[in-house]
């Protein structure tokens, strides 16, 4: 007996160990919210939440109210559900709730990209030129490579007529393109400036086509559930990015954004291995790039089947083109959009906020540090475990709330401007403001650094099209296509089906 004891005592201790992994002991303490641990040991409600995590909170509101903590993979995660609670978590310290400790492990896993210790502080240094002088510059390199990608046929014979492509296809490829070359630069120019223009297209619709492959495999990817076929796929992609968006190929370019080359700059100067480097480009890519396109899409689908929406925004273009003294016509030059023409839209600001409301789902998270006490909107205090994740998500909890935003489901171009045009900030709940009435970048030290130049793209973009071409639905009875419920979570939604469309060049 003596010689099997201490077998049966590690046995014992092996067993408890793993029942404490899967979350069996766990019980909630006073003070805490209402814990559902769900039905499955670790994986609780993980199957329930990645089917469509909207609906799994709803379920879950309605059944705990505004706050509730649950079992996701093997780990807690307390939901927020009351949009005037969101400022206390916004701006909590870093020391009791942090963005970037939950961020590292996601690129890691995502990106192969091992962050620095302070890495957040490196690219804070670096966001100085996605806004003020730095912004116009680049919007400035997006307005030229917009024009190269979308412009380059006019005069043709061939431009002239109708052309058939998917509104999303062509929308996330125009705007990822002219995006890319923007941060990361155009091929040099030497001798032959047409030459090098024609490169651009080509090596971008290159690179968009790969991207697209990775982006459709990223949700799973992201839940670490890819079958073994497909995780070969991704790994395939992301060697691939590293090599296309390497710091020695994107050093050889010219214009090169400052935000980009800074990034690259501080990396180095902290010692970071070049091949680390390249991975974090390949992060920097799909940062900037993987929500802009797809919510252009929305933006247009939403103008095309709204005439009255369509007409204002179409208004507003040519009233800021007659007060530049700008004009679109056959052999005149093109119209160069800048970034104070761009200040000078509130009703297309106004349908893009719209249109991001409507079709922008991340989960907000944050990682518990500390212990702590959290208090509600309406007094109420609950306490938070080290260790969990605190998390929100707007577009259930804020967007699609009826007293925030009264008809919520309806596209309304105008609902974020107030009766003597300027922008609309004044929204309620319970007779109190909400100071976050939409949250499609995130808020606080989380929120997007590029939001302006990710604004201005899209601005840019339909600005274009607006100006330029025809274009209409091929079939504009049919009803706009749902969103695809795999993504939430992550960032703009995408719809199941693309949509046929025709445009051509006005001449």
């Amino acid at each position: 007996m003596s010689v099997w004891l201490p077998v049966l005592l590690a046995l014992l201790i092996s067993a408890l160990g793993g029942l404490y992994l899967l979350g069996v002991f766990r019980r909630r303490r006073h003070k805490e919210p209402p814990l559902d641990k769900g039905l499955i040991p670790w994986l609780g409600y993980a199957l329930d939440f990645r089917k469509n995590t909207s609906e799994f909170l709803q379920k879950m509101q309605r059944k705990y109210g505004d706050i509730f903590t649950v079992q996701l993979g093997g780990h807690y995660f307390t939901f927020v559900m009351d949009p005037l609670s969101y400022g206390s978590i916004v701006k909590e310290a870093r020391s009791k709730l942090d963005f970037n400790h939950f961020a590292k492990q996601l690129v890691a896993k995502v990106f192969g990209y091992h962050s620095l210790e302070n890495d957040h502080k490196i690219l804070e240094a670096g966001n100085k030129h996605l806004m003020g002088d730095g912004l116009v510059a680049m919007t400035q390199a997006m307005m030229e490579n917009l024009q190269n990608l979308m412009l380059h046929s006019i005069g043709m014979v061939e431009s002239q007529e109708w052309q058939y492509d998917g509104l999303f296809h062509y929308s996330y490829n125009i705007v990822f393109r002219a995006g890319y070359l923007s941060l990361f630069g155009n091929e040099t120019v030497e001798r032959n400036k047409a030459k090098a223009q024609e490169f651009d297209r080509v090596h971008s619709e290159e690179l968009f086509n790969e991207f697209r492959k990775y982006d459709s495999l990223f949700p799973r990817l992201a839940y670490g559930v890819l079958p073994p076929k497909d995780k070969l796929e991704a790994e395939r992609l992301k060697k691939l990015f590293w090599n296309m968006v390497s710091v020695k190929k994107t050093i050889q370019k010219d214009n090169i954004s400052q935000w980009i080359f800074e990034q690259h700059r501080i990396r180095q100067e902290q010692g970071m291995a070049e091949y680390m480097q390249d991975r974090y480009m390949f992060l920097l890519l799909w940062a900037s790039q993987g929500n802009t396109g797809p919510a252009s899409f929305w933006l247009l689908l939403f103008l095309m089947k709204h005439p009255e929406a369509m007409k204002a925004v179409k208004e507003e273009v040519e009233k800021v083109l007659k007060e530049t003294n700008q004009e679109v016509k056959p052999g005149g030059p093109l119209i160069n959009l800048t970034r104070d023409m761009l200040m000078k839209t509130p009703i297309l600001d106004s349908a893009v906020e719209e249109s991001l409301r409507l079709t922008s789902a991340p989960v907000l998270i944050r990682a518990i540090i500390q212990d702590m006490d959290f208090k509600m909107a309406d007094g109420r205090e609950y306490a938070l475990r080290k260790g969990d994740r605190l998390a929100m998500f707007p577009y259930y909890a804020l967007h699609m709330d009826p007293e925030v935003h009264p008809e919520p489901h309806q596209f309304k171009y105008n609902r974020f401007l107030s009766p003597d045009g300027a922008k609309k900030v004044d929204f309620y709940k319970n007779g109190r403001k909400v100071k976050y009435f939409t949250m499609p970048w995130g808020a606080g030290t989380s929120i997007c650094p590029g939001r302006f130049f990710a604004t201005n793209e899209l601005k840019q973009f339909v600005f274009l099209m607006l100006a330029y071409f025809d274009f209409e639905l091929v079939n504009a009875e049919k009803d706009i296509p749902p969103i695809d419920k795999s993504r939430w979570g992550f960032g703009i939604m995408q719809p199941t089906h693309d949509v046929q469309f025709r445009y051509r060049i006005r001449f």
